[in-house]
């Protein structure tokens, strides 16, 4: 069997991706795609030689000696890429989210579909040991209905400032980590049809130049870009009558935090520390949950990805998914905008 040729496009999540096609003996990374050449230098000394270092990302997607392409670059160029890369018939896996707007995000997943190629989100939350063992719980009926969630990312000072598109139009707080507490709750939740939501949102730290990764100064050059949400929250209302609280903050005067609980008619569940929560016998149970020692989640993602690829394996988180999360991320932002509910329509 010939290992899957793959490359990846942007060196900031892309090396943490990267290293989970390394450690498959079924992928071999072929080529890198970064603007910065010095950042693809660092990452090939980790790799075998004879990788290829290449600046433009269309002429990456003709390389007919890549069948795969793995999408970190930021927010805002997440679709062009991948648009390139399935007009090309390339296999293609996109980090959170899937784009900057639902237009976009509806776009490649139409593209990508039509192509019938692979595609994939590349989702951390939803791949970790602690998400897929609540998921195992509800797939066996553990729960029974799961009818509300609360879901949060919360950072003191988390304000990413190494890239620009992070704060400019199309990032923000919600798109950045909302997402990964949204998209992990909403599968947990059975992933029910979105129809209203209620949000609030803006920019309490960043504009000000505080709020900064680990509590760093950035210039006033960069923080009068800020253009988007450092918090994000609101209240999202299913098809089915359940409902999902959900927080993001990029900066706070609260401790650090990623959580989420689970209601559920027969039991109940919070992330961190696992635990299950349930009566038997009139009398309440509070399980604490460890769970063994497992792969790195970068390691699962690509894992699963070349499964899908190989063995034909149905996608366990397809663009499909990443453009209901979408929809729902941008109607709490446009909820905030106008100050007051948006209906989904699907």
């Amino acid at each position: 069997m010939k290992p899957v040729r793959v490359a990846i496009v942007g060196m900031g999540i892309g090396r943490y991706n990267g290293r989970g096609f390394l450690h498959d003996p079924r992928a071999r990374i072929v080529a890198l795609c970064d603007l910065v050449e010095d950042r693809m230098k660092e990452f090939a000394a980790e790799l075998p030689p004879g990788v290829r270092m290449m600046t433009d990302y269309k002429a990456l997607a003709r390389d007919q000696e890549v069948d795969a392409i793995f999408v970190g670059t930021p927010n805002q160029m997440h679709v062009p890429v991948a648009l390139e890369a399935v007009r090309h018939g390339k296999h293609v896996m996109i980090t959170k989210p899937l784009a900057d707007s639902e237009a976009a995000a509806r776009q490649i997943v139409q593209a990508a579909e039509s192509a019938g190629v692979v595609n994939m989100m590349s989702l951390t939350s939803r791949f970790s040991g602690e998400v897929a063992y609540l998921g195992g719980m509800r797939d066996q009926g553990a729960f029974g209905p799961v009818y509300y969630a609360r879901a949060r990312s919360v950072r003191r000072s988390g304000i990413p400032n190494w890239n620009l598109g992070f704060i400019q139009a199309g990032g923000g707080a919600f798109r950045d980590m909302g997402v990964h507490a949204l998209d992990a709750a909403w599968w947990l939740m059975g992933m029910p049809v979105p129809v209203r939501v209620l949000g609030t949102a803006g920019a309490r730290f960043g504009p000000r130049g505080q709020g900064y990764w680990d509590f760093a100064q950035p210039t006033k050059e960069h923080y009068s870009q800020y253009a988007s949400d450092d918090y994000g929250c609101g209240m999202i209302s299913f098809e089915n009558g359940s409902a999902l609280q959900i927080e993001s903050h990029w900066a706070s005067h609260q401790p650090e935090e990623f959580n989420m609980e689970l209601f559920g008619e027969e039991a109940g569940a919070r992330l961190k520390p696992l635990t299950v929560y349930r009566t038997r016998n009139g009398a309440p149970q509070d399980i604490a949950i460890t769970l063994p020692k497992a792969p790195e989640v970068s390691d699962r993602i690509a894992s699963h990805f070349l499964d899908c690829i190989l063995d034909k394996t149905a996608c366990a988180a397809p663009l499909r998914h990443g453009l209901i999360v979408q929809q729902m991320m941008e109607a709490l932002l446009a909820s905030a905008a106008i100050g007051r509910e948006v209906v989904i329509k699907t």
